[in-house]
C-alpha cells in the first residue's frame, strides 16, 4: 500500500523520551511526597495522557491533585526533561526519503504542541514536517481521535486513502480507526506486541527499518 501522508505519533515513534518522562515523573511524585521506586517502572506511561498517568500513579480522582502533579512534571520537563531525549536511528534518514518520494509529514502527538515544536527543532526534525499538532496545556486536544481529526482537517480533500497513522501504542490504533483511515504500529516504542496485537492495526513493523521497507518499497 501506498501512503502520501504519513501522520506521526513523536514518543516512542519519532523519538524515545523515557528519561525525560519518566525522571520528570518521578520528580513530582517525590514533591507530592508519593515517591516511586526505579525508573524502569515508569515505561508504561509513556503514551497515554499523562494525567491518566498519574490518576493511576496517585489513585485518585482529585483533578486538583492531578492538576498539580502535571503542573510540577512541567516544571522540570520544559527546563530539562524535554531533551532527555534521543532521535531513533534511521528515523531523519527516513523522513528526508519519504520527503523526496514526495510524500506529506504531520505530526499527531498528545504531548503539548509547545514541547513537540521544541523537540521537533532540538532534533532538526521540523523541516520534515507542514503540520505539527499536539494537545493544548489546558487538555484540549489530548485524545488521540480528538486530535486525529482536527489533524485531518489541513489533509487535502479525497486523499484520505491515501492516508496512515505511524504510531507505538494502542491510543494511536483507535485514533486512526475513529477517522477512518490506515494505521502502522512500531515495534520498537512502548506499546507491547500483545497491546499491537490487541488493537488490529493494518501492519505491526518491529524496527526502523521495517518501517522504511513498508513505507518506501511496500514490503512487508
Amino acid at each position: 500500500m501506498h501512503y502520501d501522508v504519513l501522520l506521526w505519533d513523536l514518543d516512542g515513534t519519532l523519538t524515545d523520551p523515557k528519561v525525560g518522562v519518566t525522571l520528570s515523573v518521578q520528580y513530582a511524585l517525590n514533591r507530592l511526597g508519593y515517591p516511586l521506586g526505579e525508573v524502569d517502572d515508569l515505561d508504561w506511561i509513556i503514551g497515554p495522557p499523562l494525567k491518566e498517568s498519574f490518576r493511576t500513579l496517585l489513585r485518585t480522582t482529585d483533578e486538583t491533585l492531578l492538576n498539580r502533579a502535571i503542573t510540577i512534571y512541567r516544571e522540570r520537563y520544559r527546563e530539562i526533561g524535554l531533551y532527555e531525549n534521543t532521535v531513533y536511528p534511521g528515523i531523519p534518514e527516513l523522513l528526508a526519503q519519504l520527503v523526496e518520494k514526495g510524500c506529506k509529514h504531520l505530526l499527531a502527538t498528545s504531548k503539548p504542541k509547545v514541547f513537540a515544536e521544541k523537540i521537533l527543532q532540538h532534533f532538526s526534525l521540523d523541516s520534515y514536517f507542514s503540520v505539527i499538532m499536539g494537545s493544548e496545556l489546558n487538555g484540549q486536544f489530548v485524545e488521540k481521535d480528538v486530535l486525529i481529526a482536527e489533524v485531518l482537517k489541513k489533509v487535502p480533500a479525497g486523499s484520505q486513502s491515501k492516508t496512515v497513522m505511524i504510531g507505538d501504542r494502542r491510543y494511536d490504533v483507535q485514533g486512526a480507526r475513529a477517522n477512518g483511515i490506515d494505521v502502522i504500529s512500531v515495534g520498537y516504542g512502548y506499546g507491547t506486541i500483545e497491546e499491537l496485537s490487541v488493537a488490529s492495526p493494518d501492519f505491526i513493523v518491529p524496527s526502523v527499518r521495517d518501517l522504511e521497507k513498508l513505507l518506501l518499497f511496500d514490503l512487508v
